[in-house]
């Protein structure tokens, strides 16, 4: 089972494309400065891209719907 589900992220954010930009961009931003916003043992997932899903999926990363 994948965490978090793509269902309940696009609840959160409008398109898959979207989605899939923040993400990257997000793990993009983790690797070069090495900031998380929840201690590392909070995070399900051990790969930056999954990390960033996760901030998604708790609102951590704020989106503004056009």
């Amino acid at each position: 089972m994948i965490y978090p589900s793509i269902d309940k992220l696009l609840t959160i954010v409008e398109s898959k494309y979207m989605l899939v930009y923040l993400a990257a961009g997000r793990s993009k931003q983790m690797i070069k400065t090495g900031f998380y916003q929840k201690p590392l043992n909070e995070y399900k997932s051990v790969k930056t891209i999954g990390r960033a899903l996760e901030e998604i999926n708790d609102n951590l990363i704020h989106v503004e719907k056009r």
